[in-house]
């Protein structure tokens, strides 16, 4: 694959990172919370820390497929932020475990079926 061709897939292919704070003082909020988790899941997300999930997507029409469903899954209660930001951005972010730098996860392998 050229250069050219490498730095336009950084700025087309998206991460889409799901960011909430759902209430699970009771068992059904807890039941909710549980499976918004559950769904994120199912739909490729990942856990990147507690309660923010992210998804390696290859364009921004498939990100905006995922983005669709997981605003169809919002529970009625609880905070929900959904973000995308591209492959470029998410390769700066620097990331911390402890005083520890370590690389973020590079894209999963995914097959897409159309």
């Amino acid at each position: 694959m050229s250069l050219s061709l490498t730095r336009l897939n950084q700025y087309r292919s998206m991460w889409v990172l799901v960011f909430f704070d759902l209430p699970t003082e009771t068992t059904t909020e807890r039941k909710v919370a549980s499976g918004f988790r559950k769904r994120l899941i199912t739909d490729g997300f990942a856990m990147f820390q507690f309660s923010i999930y992210m998804r390696f997507c290859p364009s921004r029409e498939n990100a905006a497929v995922h983005i669709k469903r997981t605003k169809n899954a919002l529970p009625k209660k609880g905070k929900v932020c959904i973000m995308q930001i591209t492959d470029k951005q998410f390769g700066m972010m620097e990331l911390f475990h402890g005083k520890k730098a370590v690389e973020p996860e590079s894209p999963s392998q995914q097959l897409e079926l159309f």
